[in-house]
């Protein structure tokens, strides 16, 4: 997927938040109507900052600044019909409706920069876990393979788990673990357990051979993965090593 690109599950979400955007221009509407017809010392124009404030919960930048502008010309309007432009009241109305619209889109913009770019990084690391945790094939040799992976949290996709299936001379080798920790940091060290763990499942005749083997191979490489600067914790992996023999299925 390209980091760029808008994820395409956020679509539906951003044309449900367009299309709710008609409720600021409403809000915009009736304030505007009542103020007008109201007497001369009921002033309502000071609530058409909600219009702005709502949108920038629903839409963008972009959306929120039109919205914005709309609703100082809606101020203006009602200026126009109680007492002009010129009153005190109705410039300091006018003023302070422009400079919280615009403190508005620009809180929108900085959160909209920081979601792109947390949209990034996550597509980035997906695609990382993706590459690591590659699927299976279907059949491997007598075996018909199938498998799901569930997070733990519906919005986190990056973490330490790691899976993977090989053959050798004696059946098919399966390794099922996770590591310490979560992200970018933890995708490095599974890896160097898949590695290791690719590598040995052609070369140890038994399954305690194999697990003495990644021990070795994480314990002289985990030094160069681990991000011991920033987490100078405990490194470790938990992991479940399973053979099944051909003539067993």
């Amino acid at each position: 997927m390209d980091a760029g690109r808008v994820p395409v599950d956020r679509l539906p979400e951003q044309q449900l938040g367009r299309r709710l955007v008609a409720i600021p221009l409403a809000l915009i509407v009736v304030i505007t109507v009542v103020d007008i017809h109201s007497p001369p010392d009921v002033h309502l124009g000071p609530l058409l900052v909600i219009a702005p404030a709502l949108t920038a919960s629903l839409a963008g930048p972009r959306l929120t600044a039109l919205v914005g502008a709309l609703a100082v010309a809606a101020q203006v309007l009602i200026a126009v019909f109680h007492g002009g432009l010129t009153t005190t009241n109705h410039l300091s109305q006018i003023t302070g409706l422009a400079l919280l619209s615009a403190l508005v889109v620009f809180v929108c913009h900085v959160r909209e920069r920081r979601s792109r770019e947390l949209n990034r990084a996550r597509s980035v690391a997906e695609t990382a876990q993706l590459v690591l945790l590659r699927p299976p094939r279907r059949r491997i040799g007598p075996l018909r393979v199938a498998w799901l992976y569930l997070a733990a949290e519906d919005e986190t996709r990056i973490g330490g788990d790691l899976f993977a299936i090989a053959r050798s001379d004696r059946g098919t080798r399966v390794i099922i673990g996770d590591v310490r920790g979560k992200g970018l940091a933890a995708i490095g060290e599974a890896s160097m357990v898949l590695g290791a763990f690719r590598e040995g499942a052609h070369r140890f005749d038994t399954l305690p051979e194999l697990a003495v083997g990644l021990e070795v191979s994480v314990c002289r490489s985990l030094e160069d993965v681990a991000d011991t600067e920033h987490d100078a914790g405990e490194h470790f992996i938990t992991a479940l090593l399973l053979e099944i023999a051909d003539h067993g299925t």
